[in-house]
């Protein structure tokens, strides 16, 4: 049932879909197709379940940095054509688009040409839904096209439900039928199943959250740029990457001894270091919380 409603969804055939005991699963069998190959590129910053899963597998692995992550939203050139390491035909690709942590986003001409360049490609949206249809990037509309392209999904980041662990993976059915062969009996539960198939057809949440996101980040997007010591940097998502003059880690612990508010450093993406923090966009209260607390300590 709840293939049938992401196939509804997307307009795909239910067989090109395959739910999972939230993304990262899916990229565990995604990172194991991956590794089979002679290379994978890697664009970085990464997410680090990235390194986990590919490191599971023993799988051969190629930093590819972004050139420049202060860009412009949608005006980033793809970093592929300068490896951190020299490597010969990479074979395989993973990145997220948008991406985490910067929150800048790939336009989706931009990616196609790669499709037709490498054997693989794990393409992970886990944050595209936070765009609307209109403004989204996606790769879904081509996945027929290219049986090397698997796309990732997560369902509970945007509807909020990162205890039920659910997501799903847009694929060739044949791929999908060799993972169902490799996971283990009953990865998603009935009740997980359940609240998908009720969430994906809330079209008025949806527009609720579109509604409230982009007048929600570019009032909190402010707040941050006009506190000295602070840039905040332009995102697709529904997170700020912020650089800070003072490191992150004092900037965390004096915000949380003074204000009761936890912000995300950056320690687990080396390539940012300890200048960076990240902060999701909550309600208008909220938001204003965080932008009163970090002047007072900044």
């Amino acid at each position: 049932e709840l293939r049938v409603s992401l196939g509804q969804l997307h307009q795909l055939p239910p067989d090109w879909i395959l739910p999972g005991n939230g993304s990262a699963e899916l990229l565990t069998w995604a990172s194991w197709d991956l590794s089979e190959l002679t290379g994978t590129c890697l664009v970085t910053p990464a997410f680090g379940d990235y390194w986990r899963a590919l490191r599971t597998f023993s799988a051969n692995v190629h930093e590819c940095p972004l050139p420049d992550f202060r860009a412009s939203i949608l005006d980033l050139e793809f970093p592929i054509q300068n490896p951190k390491s020299k490597i010969q035909n990479p074979t395989g690709l993973l990145v997220n688009n948008p991406h985490n942590p910067t929150g800048q986003m790939f336009f989706r001409e931009t990616l196609i040409p790669y499709l037709e360049k490498f054997a693989l490609v794990v393409m992970d949206e886990a944050f595209m839904d936070f765009l609307p249809p209109s403004q989204q990037q996606s790769l879904i509309p081509v996945v027929q096209d290219y049986p090397n392209l698997v796309i990732l999904r997560s369902l509970t980041k945007f509807y909020s439900l990162p205890g039920l662990r659910l997501g799903y993976a847009i694929a060739h059915p044949d791929r999908l039928r060799r993972w169902q062969q490799w996971r283990d009996p009953w990865p998603v539960n009935t009740l997980a199943a359940a609240a998908g198939v009720a969430v994906v057809q809330d079209t008025e949440f949806q527009q609720q959250t579109w509604d409230w996101l982009e007048p929600a980040k570019s009032h909190l997007f402010q707040g941050l740029a006009q506190i000295a010591g602070l840039q905040p940097l332009p995102g697709a998502a529904n997170f700020l990457l912020v650089e800070s003059e003072q490191p992150s880690s004092q900037v965390q612990e004096k915000l949380l001894k003074q204000s009761k508010i936890l912000i995300r450093d950056c320690l687990s993406f080396p390539e940012l270091g300890d200048r960076y923090f990240r902060v999701a966009v909550r309600s208008e209260v909220d938001n204003q919380r965080l932008i009163d607390g970090l002047a007072a300590i900044l």
